[in-house]
């Protein structure tokens, strides 16, 4: 062990003659222990947040959209999934249709985003059956009454029912703007559906406005004849989509063109990202003010130790081994505060993970208890951080110090 570790452990273990100057180091230690642990937190918190966002959205929509420039649909979709299914990592692939319209209902009218879908492979590719929360994912045509005429079934989002004030047999209309030319123009199509159930993924953009009918009723509601929308891919692995889509795109060409779920949602996760770095700027003003503890603790005990630097140096210690005594004794108070930090951090994070302390009302929150996800390279993150700002405080101190002669400091007291 080097004699300037050494000595710097037994000025922070000795008592010293100024009660008030250990204090200051113990509440220097104290803050950088709080701050941490805060980081720790929060940025656990936010991923948690973050992953169930993100597990919703995937769970709603497709790792990867295969479609054609200005969306003028695909005519032989069938040639196309064809050519890229023996690319590595897809596990799945679907058509769509995706379009807008109006529904109506006995009382209601209301805009919609229709999604057909080909209920034999959809399953492949999203979770719509786990978000199933009434009635059962039907698309098949049967009448709403004994002898009526048979309609295909329709998949509403929660809210979106709710507002249309429907329930699972109930019928609705839904009318395309496709074909109309103007006022005095043809009538716009129009289908009948019964509702045969409701989804919720606990986003609201998507349980206010979507509703999911077969493929084949959307192409003659849309009148698209046997063209979609495109394909929706998946992959086995999420952060391959941006491999696997370039990879399309090369096998396809123009005019097809690919969009992975981040380019689908690149504003919100960007928005996302920004947040968690603008929390980590912010809580560690609350380590940067405990450094400052570690400031004045170590400037008073410079002046408490001004004759023991002065025979330090006496005996043959340079300036630079003085410097290092005080650097040793400020970083080893800062990876004390670290150390616990970290462990209060991951404590309180595994116990909300284990004991599900803190929840949250389900109908403002789309989940119903405050998320966690712990990640290695974020307790990397905030320990360099707090050493480093550690570190940084004693530099000042530590050279003031250096700077003693020796003949006064022997002469201080």
């Amino acid at each position: 062990m080097r004699y300037e570790l050494f000595i710097a452990r037994r000025y922070l273990r000795t008592k010293r003659k100024t009660g008030f100057v250990s204090l200051i180091g113990w509440f220097s230690i104290i803050g950088i222990m709080i701050g941490v642990a805060a980081l720790v937190i929060v940025l656990s918190v936010m991923n948690g947040f973050e992953r169930e966002v993100r597990s919703r959205i995937i769970g709603f929509d497709a790792h990867i959209r295969v479609r054609t420039f200005h969306d003028r649909g695909i005519d032989d979709w069938k040639e196309v999934a064809a050519k890229i299914r023996s690319i590595p990592h897809i596990v799945g692939m679907t058509p769509y249709i995706f379009d807008k319209a109006l529904i109506r209902s006995a009382s209601e009218t209301e805009g919609i985003i229709i999604k057909g879908v080909d209920p034999e492979t959809v399953g492949q590719v999203v979770d719509i059956k786990k978000q199933m929360v009434y009635g059962t994912l039907d698309f098949s045509e049967k009448p709403v009454v004994e002898g009526g005429r048979p309609l295909p079934g329709i998949v509403l989002g929660f809210n979106l029912a709710d507002r249309l004030a429907v329930s699972v047999g109930d019928k609705v209309v839904l009318i395309s703007p496709a074909g109309i030319t103007g006022i005095f123009g043809q009538i716009p199509p129009m289908m009948q559906c019964r509702v045969t159930g409701y989804f919720e993924t606990g986003l609201y953009e998507y349980d206010d406005t979507f509703g999911y009918i077969s493929l084949s009723a959307a192409q003659k509601l849309f009148k698209m004849g046997k063209r979609v929308t495109g394909i929706e891919v998946r992959v086995d692995d999420l952060d391959r989509a941006d491999e696997v889509a370039r990879k399309i795109d090369a096998i396809l060409g123009y005019p097809y063109n690919t969009l992975t779920w981040f380019q689908l949602n690149r504003n919100l996760f960007a928005w996302m990202q920004i947040e968690k770095w603008a929390a980590f700027v912010v809580l560690s003003l609350i380590i940067l003010v405990a450094t400052f503890n570690i400031v004045s603790t170590l400037i008073m005990v410079v002046m408490e130790k001004t004759r023991d630097i002065g025979i330090l140096k006496s005996m043959g210690a340079t300036s630079r081994d003085i410097m290092r005594i005080f650097v040793f004794e400020g970083v080893v108070a800062g990876a004390i505060g670290t150390a616990l930090g970290l462990l209060i951090g991951y404590v309180l994070c595994w116990s909300q993970l284990r004991f599900k302390w803190f929840s949250l009302p389900a109908d403002i929150y789309i989940i119903n208890k405050l998320p966690v996800a712990m990640r290695v390279q974020d307790f990397v993150m905030v320990a360099v951080a707090a050493l480093f700002l550690s570190f940084a405080a004693t530099l000042y101190p530590s050279w003031k110090a250096s700077r003693l002669d020796p003949v006064a400091a022997i002469r201080y007291e």
